[in-house]
């Protein structure tokens, strides 16, 4: 987890233990997902590039397409960049790791889920939520949409799929 921002007061360690407990249940190796915590000007400039929106929004699913491969370095870090150079869209994961030459692979990086906390503290105060159980909600949202739900078009199933993992996680 990357916190890019600094507008907004968040404790990174609940969100971590959150992800790694949400990556368990859906059977995704935390490694293969990333989070970053970014400004609104840099949401608002991502939902301006891939969603022609022009505003900052509260979550951004980037994700990495099947013939992607991300070297994992010994201290757990991917050895390359992080959001700027992925564009939205549907990922194909492979849920395994392999040995490479240069050392371990992950067969298919999910991809990059990036937060707007100013965005999430305002929709937590709206939907009377704390901050902590909307960034979680939003996490989750994010990999869901890493793993190719979407609910824009996929009938409801997205929402149902959520709604019953937010219980089995704690959240309302």
């Amino acid at each position: 987890m990357i916190n890019s921002q600094r507008s907004v007061r968040v404790s990174i360690a609940p969100l971590k233990r959150f992800l790694a407990e949400a990556c368990e249940l859906l059977r995704v190796p935390t490694e293969s997902v990333t989070v970053s915590l970014v400004t609104n000007s840099m949401m608002a400039r991502w939902n301006l590039q891939y969603r022609a929106k022009p505003a900052p929004t509260d979550v951004l699913s980037f994700a990495a397409g099947a013939e992607t491969r991300r070297t994992i370095n010994r201290a757990g870090r991917r050895s390359t960049p992080r959001i700027r150079s992925r564009r939205p869209g549907k990922a194909s994961p492979q849920r395994h790791a392999v040995s490479g030459e240069d050392g371990p692979y992950l067969a298919s990086y999910l991809g990059d889920v990036a937060i707007a906390p100013a965005v999430a503290r305002q929709n937590a105060r709206e939907l009377g939520r704390t901050l902590d159980d909307e960034m979680k909600i939003l996490i989750l949202h994010g990999l869901l949409h890493l793993l190719g739900y979407d609910h824009e078009t996929d009938h409801g199933q997205m929402e149902r799929r959520e709604r019953r993992l937010r219980r089995s996680l704690g959240l309302t």
